[in-house]
């Protein structure tokens, strides 16, 4: 797997997205090369910051404007398309709202590329959900994509988009469909992501975890480090796996309630301390995705990248604990 920092060295790269929690996973594991990052989120975003001989400049807009992208996206080698509304509820309330920050920014940054003759890189952050209620287990490329969700919906045109430009010949890109992404990072802006680390917080705090319903369904947490290699990997690898999508977790399945029980332990271990875990009713409607099985089979990815994900649900669990006590996580 060919992506260690040399690789990047005198590079371009774009990221947007770039104050929120993928960017500061990948800015992290970019930071020791001497290339040249472009962070790009919203007004008012606060980005984080970033030690290490990467030359890193934070630019607040709006993705959807195209002639941020003219500017933005000349002299770029790759462009990690982060930025997104990740609620599920929130894109089912607003459709509209829902296309135009999940669809439009990718069609605008492939216009761009297709007029201008801009050829970066593009790897898209998809997710595991795209293909909808799974029928087998464990998930590969070949599972029918059915999606049942608005928000599902949304990041499959966007990623057909990306799909459809690479085969006319614009640009390569590729999308790595992300499973449950736990870890170190900031804060996630949606309620409905980063449940794990959410609840390595409240443990710490002495707060009890609460189980919504008998949660039995299967999940595939994959740390974010494991991610952001993931990324490295594919720009590394991007003329072999151009035009794809790949599933990327990590081929091991726990139930919700393991994984939060899990947390209770392993908090126990570092402060002494086991909170009780609660199971309660769960309340209000609840999107039918919630109750998919999931587990990933990445084989695909490995055999065309050499990637693979090496932290196990224990280790990582551990990692964000340390993460959380030494004050880096502060909400």
């Amino acid at each position: 797997m060919h992506n260690g920092v040399d690789v990047w060295t005198g590079r371009k790269i774009l990221i947007t997205g770039g104050a929120g929690y993928l960017a500061s996973n990948l800015v992290r594991r970019l930071g020791d090369a001497a290339c040249h990052i472009v962070r790009l989120d919203r007004e008012g975003a606060a980005f984080p910051s970033s030690p290490g001989k990467a030359r890193i400049e934070d630019v607040a807009g709006d993705i959807r404007d195209r002639s941020l992208w003219e500017r933005l996206l000349d002299g770029t080698d790759a462009v990690f398309h982060f930025a997104a509304q990740t609620s599920v509820y929130v894109a089912d309330e607003s459709p509209s709202a829902d296309l135009e920050i999940n669809v439009a920014p990718m069609v605008a940054l492939l216009e761009t590329c297709s007029r201008r003759g801009y050829r970066p890189a593009v790897l898209f952050a998809g997710t595991a959900t795209e293909c909808g209620m799974t029928t087998r287990l464990p998930v590969d490329e070949t599972q029918p994509d059915r999606p049942i969700t608005i928000y599902d919906l949304h990041k499959l045109m966007a990623e057909n988009y990306l799909k459809y430009f690479v085969a006319r010949g614009a640009l390569h890109g590729a999308v790595l469909r992300l499973a449950n992404v736990y870890g170190p990072g900031p804060k996630s802006s949606s309620a409905e992501r980063g449940v794990l680390n959410m609840m390595v917080r409240k443990a710490l705090r002495g707060d009890a975890l609460t189980v919504y319903g008998e949660g039995n369904h299967l999940r595939d947490y994959v740390y974010v480090e494991d991610v952001a290699a993931a990324f490295c990997a594919a720009r590394a690898a991007i003329e072999r796996i151009s035009g794809l999508h790949f599933v990327i977790g990590s081929g091991r399945g726990h139930t919700i309630a393991e994984a939060i029980a899990m947390v209770a332990e392993r908090v126990a271990r570092t402060t002494g301390r086991r909170v009780p875990m609660t199971h309660t009713a769960l309340t209000g409607a609840q999107s039918p995705i919630e109750t998919r099985d999931f587990v990933a089979d990445a084989t695909r990815f490995t055999r065309a990248t050499g990637w693979r994900a090496r932290v196990s649900l224990e280790e990582g669990i551990d990692r964000t604990i340390d993460y959380f006590l030494r004050g880096e996580g502060r909400e």
